[in-house]
């Protein structure tokens, strides 16, 4: 199965606890485990962790059920499966608002119903081959975010064939979920890190949050702030060159760096930015106005 290797790797949080000793910091807990196929972690500073932990996991499981493509009977996946969802939850609609937003600042390049053409490089590539230029252009005529409606009452393609992926922003909308939620209930210092970060206060050590970028040298205190990183060739169709990120204005992989890294307040920003950014020249993202800090990986030659 074809998975999404995320590029970022926590320096701090619970690796790091026996450093800082167990009687400095009795009540930071951490839990290990996976969320949308990404692997993830929370780190918790506060007397009653343990709970708050188990509260966040049901969290991250409730919207497991509306945003992933592998969960059976999951809202993204009966709208794909019918071509419309009734009544879809409030946070269906919130990151399909937060989608919109970004699509229009990314000149249409952040399209999360590109979902039939990574279907297409999926099925040609486990058949050992690559899409031909005629099934492109077939598959592309049913992508197009002007053709996906929605409200509070239903979320409907417009056009036959149509599907939706939201893996390009809801690892960071999750995280941006639980970090919300543990701060409604107190906790004032948490790490989120569900594939993309939210980072909350500090870490035990009084110090902000260090997250290390994988191939960058230097480490990246975060405190309140959120980071989100792509990496084109986390995964790779065919015979290893193309990556996953496709564009969905052409229909081909043209990524334009080899990794990319947004700081942000918001995780789910971060994401579905760092997601577009990674097809897009440099003078078109210092573009996107926002306030957001970009760390750009190496170029690739196109």
């Amino acid at each position: 199965m074809i998975s999404r290797r995320r590029m970022i790797s926590i320096l701090a949080g619970g690796a790091a606890l026996p450093l800082f000793g167990g009687a400095a910091f009795g009540d930071v807990k951490s839990w290990q485990g996976v969320a949308l196929g990404a692997n993830a972690k929370i780190v918790l500073d506060h007397p009653d962790a343990d709970a708050l932990i188990e509260l966040a996991l049901l969290e991250v499981s409730r919207l497991e059920n509306i945003f992933s493509l592998y969960k059976s009977g999951s809202e993204i996946l009966q709208l794909n499966a019918l071509g419309f969802l009734t009544a879809p939850s409030i946070e269906f609609v919130e990151l399909l608002n937060l989608s919109d937003q970004i699509n229009r600042v990314t000149g249409g390049i952040f399209d999360p119903t590109v979902q039939p053409l990574w279907a297409l490089y999926a099925e040609e590539s486990s058949a050992g081959r690559s899409p031909t230029i005629a099934q492109i252009s077939s598959v592309r005529e049913s992508t197009g975010w002007q053709h996906l409606s929605y409200s509070l009452d239903e979320i409907r393609f417009n056009k036959t064939g149509m599907a939706l992926t939201l893996n390009g922003i809801a690892q960071g909308f999750i995280a941006d979920k639980v970090a919300a939620l543990l701060r409604k209930n107190g906790v004032k210092n948490v790490l989120v890190n569900t594939g993309e970060i939210n980072a909350l206060g500090h870490a035990p050590d009084g110090q902000a949050w260090d997250v290390g970028i994988a191939n960058k040298p230097e480490k990246i205190a975060l405190s309140n702030q959120a980071i989100a990183t792509s990496a084109p060739s986390g995964t790779l169709f065919g015979n290893g060159n193309v990556g996953h990120i496709l564009n969905p204005l052409t229909g081909g992989s043209e990524a334009r760096w080899d990794q990319l890294s947004v700081i942000d307040k918001s995780a789910a920003r971060a994401d579905g930015l760092s997601t577009a950014f990674c097809l897009m020249t440099k003078e078109q993202i210092l573009n996107v106005d926002g306030a957001h800090q970009i760390l750009f990986g190496a170029p690739v030659s196109t």
